[in-house]
């Protein structure tokens, strides 16, 4: 990748280099897009690129964090259980979510807290491992000034007395890692 800034280089040390959960940051312009494509096509590690919405997908080059995992709509209370087929993954899926090193979220100001601890639940089960994300690193790109979460009154009023807000940072998973926030400051455009 040549050398846009000193945040691009050392977000690429932190997500080539070392195995920590990272929340790339930044206003529209600073390399965001750039960097998630760079690191598509250059990265030996084994990654699965996902977005919120199907539009955040396409652009990101990915699928939506919900068919990928297979996530339900609605909220996802902790501790409510799970049952159904939104949790039967296919052997293929299985042997694809076990080898990933690192799972990218772009737009992760959309993601809740609730998905994102859904996601997390998913990767413990599947890859045997109670440590959060089941051991994968976990890259989220996105602008907290942009898109916010979407969840209504009567989602949030089931999911507020878990969670002190309904933005990804406030999940009970990412708690439980050292997230390292990386902020690009360089605007491009």
């Amino acid at each position: 990748m040549p050398t846009l800034s000193p945040e691009l280089d050392l977000a690429e040390a932190f997500v080539q280099e070392t195995g920590r959960c990272i929340f790339l940051t930044g206003r529209a312009g600073t390399g965001k897009t750039t960097f998630l494509h760079h690191l598509k096509h250059s990265s030996a590690k084994r990654l699965v690129v996902t977005a919120p919405t199907g539009i955040a997908a396409i652009n990101a080059g990915g699928v939506t964090l919900h068919s990928f995992f297979q996530l339900p709509f609605g909220p996802l209370v902790p501790g409510a259980g799970r049952s159904g087929r939104q949790y039967r993954f296919s052997r293929e899926k299985q042997q694809i979510i076990k080898s990933l090193d690192l799972v990218v979220i772009d737009e992760v100001s959309m993601v809740r807290a609730d998905q994102l601890d859904a996601v997390d639940a998913v990767l413990r089960r599947l890859r045997r491992r109670e440590i959060p994300f089941g051991g994968a690193q976990l890259l989220m790109i996105g602008d907290l000034h942009q898109l916010s979460p979407v969840i209504r009154d009567d989602e949030w009023r089931l999911l507020a007395p878990h969670y002190a807000s309904p933005y990804f940072f406030d999940s009970h998973a990412l708690a439980r890692t050292k997230m390292v926030p990386l902020e690009l400051r360089t605007v491009y455009r």
